[in-house]
């Protein structure tokens, strides 16, 4: 596989808030840096600024280890049982009453108490030292219920004893109750900025990569105008990275695991957006391929296209005619799509139908491999295929 960015450049990393998503950024993080990928600076929202904190101290151990880990009691002061009831809507194993009196007090309270978290941040950061001494920069988005105003907080030049309460700023979600830092009120910096590009690019940034987990504030975010010689490239998840409060150590891992993969498929310009796929060669070389499968593509295809839908499938214009622009639409290929989109399609569906294992990275020989071995040991491959 060929690395498609300069390792001779440094990038800046801007992360968006999004709560519980968060796991998804540290699982990318993990395969930008095992890439040599060097970073300069962080922008951060909400969690984003939390876990700029982690990769300002270079510390994946860390940060795996938070996120491996994470709990609903880790963030907030409440059942990691009730809440799971909850999510699952198994209201049979709650007591409604006492739950209904919880809620009226959590109200009552302003919110949910998050000293839990607090102590989170306290263990993640542990020594101030670390971001303020560190090569790479660091910015936490907040906004200033006080001040009435949005602000960007340069972490490693705070005054001492303020890291831990500027990126404790940046993630108060208005469900959580809101106490004085510092003698004044802040917000979560994702109602303000979620993506904050614009931050980077103020400070002189030109190569900037944007991890994505559509956060809260996402389908409102500001319009950033991108300067001349500026680049930015993105990482985000093609599924549903779960709630912004679903802290869920089962679904962090998930998310974890997507994330390092997205960047992976990033990093190298895997194809796929299902599987991750090493797929170097132009079109011609995955027409002949398909081609020259039509045994696994008649297999596929035998009870989707009908003989008089398309006459002899032995000549190529029934496939290019008549089969490949419906499968096309049955993949909702984008438009222009080529024949190497096709073949990939196909594998796809083909692997996802079989159930082969999804991450990891395949050439398109291994993949292919990987299914004929499914077919071949499958007793009834039409009902593996449905």
């Amino acid at each position: 596989m060929e690395l498609k960015l300069d390792l001779s450049k440094e990038y800046g990393l801007v992360l968006e808030g999004g709560g519980a998503k968060g796991a998804y950024q540290i699982g990318a993080w993990k395969a930008l840096r095992e890439a040599g990928i060097k970073i300069k600076g962080v922008a951060g929202s909400s969690v984003g600024s939390l876990n700029g904190a982690l990769i300002c101290m270079d510390d994946l151990e860390r940060a795996e280890d938070v996120w491996r880990n994470i709990e609903y009691s880790r963030v907030m002061s409440v059942s990691d049982d009730v809440m799971e009831a909850i999510k699952k809507k198994d209201f049979k194993s709650l007591n409604l009453q006492e739950l209904i009196n919880r809620g009226f007090q959590i109200v009552k309270d302003g919110g949910f108490d998050i000293t839990p978290l607090k102590k989170l941040i306290e263990e993640v950061v542990g020594d101030e030292e670390k971001i303020k001494n560190s090569e790479r920069e660091l910015y936490a988005i907040t906004y200033s219920v006080s001040d009435w105003a949005g602000k960007v907080v340069d972490v490693r030049s705070g005054e001492e004893g303020c890291v831990k309460d500027m990126l404790l700023a940046s993630a108060y979600f208005p469900a959580f109750k809101n106490e004085k830092l510092g003698g004044k009120r802040y917000m979560d910096g994702g109602g303000f900025n979620n993506v904050p590009i614009d931050v980077l690019i103020d400070r002189g940034y030109e190569d900037i990569i944007v991890i994505r987990i559509y956060g809260w504030g996402y389908d409102r975010e500001r319009v950033v105008k991108i300067p001349e010689g500026v680049t930015v490239s993105h990482i985000a998840p093609r599924q549903d990275l779960g709630g912004i409060l679903e802290f869920d150590k089962k679904q962090a891992r998930k998310n974890m695991n997507l994330g390092y993969y997205d960047a992976k498929r990033f990093l190298y310009g895997l194809a796929g957006r299902i599987y991750y796929i090493d797929a170097p060669n132009g079109e011609p070389y995955y027409f002949d391929k398909m081609m020259s499968e039509l045994e696994l593509l008649k297999l596929y295809l035998k009870d989707w296209i009908h003989e008089e839908d398309t006459g002899s499938l032995t000549g190529y214009r029934a496939f290019t005619e008549k089969i490949f622009p419906r499968l096309a639409e049955e993949y909702k290929l984008k438009e222009g799509w080529d024949y190497k989109d096709m073949y990939i399609g196909l594998l796809e569906d083909l692997a996802k139908r079989l159930r082969i294992r999804r991450f990891q990275i395949y050439t398109v020989d291994e993949l292919t491999g990987a299914i004929w071995k499914k077919l071949k040991a499958a007793d009834h491959v039409s009902a593996l295929l449905k």
